[in-house]
């Protein structure tokens, strides 16, 4: 099969380019980049006026399945990333199982490969049905394709034992996402600690529940020469904390969530379930200093966090209902609207923290449009306006609070390993 996808401007970060090109895709890789290509394709993508980038890769998705496939499968997980660009997600452990073996690793590969759409990393986790007791047999785990660890959804409460699983992932040369959380400092807080907590009678939840973990595992990485990885950065502490440790070469590196640098705490005045997330969204200070760090370089990475949960789930009191939102059709428009359109993030700047740099901090062989690269390729309208509307969401779960909203740039055309897996903003089934 070979396409071709003519006169777009083609924005990839890995190589330092930003030009209107043609893009040459044969036998699921990248043939040739470059301008006026003559070539008799199968298919041809007209992309004049649009933007032609390397495949979204999301480092923190939550997948439910195994366990808890009436909230989202693996298969309508990979239809919403797909619709929102992301060509690979990468999926948390906190399944049920918990993905702690090499057995369960397997079946989340070959369930994603029998969808025929992305692909889907599997992230071991740290210890055994991550309950912060015993490591993982984290290089068998390796063997099985997990590119990354964590406990996501629990930060590893004990510091030997967190110390340890950097030391191996260290020796190993693998990855530690730390979900950092005092959980004994939050208690049962629902959402963040300041004015709109106590107006609103809400239990908090404060920063220093976040930025304390964020310190002690800093710490810990400068202390076994660990690679970390902090996972859905939200208060301006913490992104003070990776500033600094990044400048005294510590191997650190962060993401932060859509949600969370375009919603306010204040939002939660509706007591709208759909805004009750961990880390709780925060304050106008708090997105100012998310921000700064995006456009510092201090945060590397934006992820969705997308936690699909059913509308019985959230429909509920707000200190009973779980946290999360879903997140993955909407992460890059609204990364366009509050951060490329605000002059934040150019838009060379943005696919980097979508694309590149996650493969770069996985050692994943994608978020490039090189030659010879697996063809991973995404299509997007930049100015093109929509509604982000319930009827059209791809995800199993709809607990999004963004329903409604108008957004701005739309993913046209989406190429998967060499195939057409999104044509004019519509899914192909495969």
């Amino acid at each position: 099969m070979s396409i071709l996808v003519k006169n777009g401007l083609v924005i990839d970060p890995s190589q330092g380019k930003e030009k209107v090109e043609d893009v040459l895709i044969k036998d699921g890789k990248i043939e040739k980049v470059a301008k006026g290509i003559k070539e008799n394709a199968k298919t041809v993508i007209n992309a004049e006026g649009k933007i032609v980038a390397p495949g979204l890769i999301d480092m923190h998705t939550h997948l439910r399945e195994p366990g808890y496939e009436e909230k989202e499968t693996i298969y309508t997980g990979l239809k919403a990333a797909i619709k929102g660009g992301f060509t690979t997600v990468c999926a948390m452990p906190n399944t049920n199982p918990a993905c702690d073996n090499q057995a369960q690793a397997a079946f989340i590969i070959e369930k994603a490969k029998k969808c025929n759409l992305g692909n889907v990393i599997p992230i071991g986790a740290i210890t055994k049905d991550r309950k912060g007791e015993v490591l993982t047999e984290m290089a068998e785990l390796k063997e099985a394709f997990c590119l990354a660890f964590s406990d996501d959804g629990d930060s590893v409460g004990h510091t030997i034992l967190m110390r340890k699983a950097l030391e191996y992932a260290s020796m190993l040369d693998t990855l530690i996402i730390s979900h950092c959380e005092d959980k004994k400092l939050v208690g049962d807080g629902v959402m963040h600690e300041g004015y709109w907590s106590t107006v609103l009678g809400l239990s908090p939840m404060p920063r220093k529940a976040e930025s304390l973990i964020v310190e002690r595992d800093i710490q810990l990485a400068q202390l076994t020469n660990a690679r970390l990885h902090i996972a859905h950065v939200s208060a301006a502490e913490s992104v003070n904390l990776i500033r600094k440790a990044k400048k005294e070469g510590v191997k650190v590196t962060a993401e932060v969530t859509p949600h969370h640098f375009t919603l306010k705490d204040e939002a939660l005045q509706s007591y709208d379930t759909r805004l009750k997330v961990n880390p709780p969204l925060r304050s106008e200070e708090d997105i100012k200093e998310l921000k700064k760090g995006l456009k510092d370089g201090t945060i590397d990475v934006i992820a969705t966090d997308h936690a699909p949960h059913l509308e019985s789930e959230k429909d509920m009191e707000f200190d009973y209902a779980p946290f999360g939102m879903i997140g993955l059709e909407t992460a890059l428009s609204l990364a366009i609207q509050e951060l490329v359109e605000e002059g934040y993030l150019t838009w060379s700047e943005l696919i980097s923290k979508m694309a590149t740099n996650p493969a770069k901090i996985l050692g994943y062989d994608r978020g490039t449009l090189a030659e010879g690269a697996i063809a991973d390729l995404i299509i997007i309208d930049p100015t093109r306006e929509w509604i982000y509307e319930e009827g059209k969401i791809e995800s199993l779960s709809k607990n999004s609070p963004f329903i409604g909203w108008k957004m701005k740039g739309l993913v046209e055309e989406v190429i998967a390993g060499g195939r057409r897996v999104l044509k004019e903003g519509e899914i192909l089934r495969q």
